[in-house]
């Protein structure tokens, strides 16, 4: 269904299943185990990569890389380096970032509503 090519989207995808393309874009974009936690946790403030690091405990530094160099490359993060010894280095979200804030608000309710309750 989805034809995805080497550059992405195939045209004639994009232009004949605009619905379908819409979901399939989405959830490239987000596809990554922590990209939706890294989004929730940059919803309120910039965030350093030390404390990214440290909200997610469990993920690897190699692993954490990559999901911030994919958001930023997908348009949804700004990384601000700044001229300091050592280099400080803070993300936030660009506006592109900040639209896609109702689905994972959405996903919150979700889960929050059906997911395990606390005791």
């Amino acid at each position: 269904m989805t034809r995805i090519c080497k550059d992405g989207f195939e045209r004639e995808f994009i232009r004949e299943e605009r619905e379908m393309y819409g979901i399939a874009y989405t959830q490239n974009i987000l596809s990554g185990r922590w990209k939706y936690l890294i989004l929730r946790f940059l919803k309120t403030k910039e965030r350093r990569y030390s404390e990214i690091k440290a909200f997610l405990d469990d993920i690897s530094q190699g692993s954490l890389t990559k999901q911030l160099r994919e958001l930023e490359k997908d348009g949804l993060i700004n990384r601000k380096v700044y001229p300091e010894v050592p280099p400080r280095v803070e993300y936030s979200l660009t506006s592109k970032g900040v639209s896609f804030m109702p689905i994972i608000d959405l996903m919150e309710d979700l889960g929050k509503r059906f997911g395990e309750q606390p005791e």
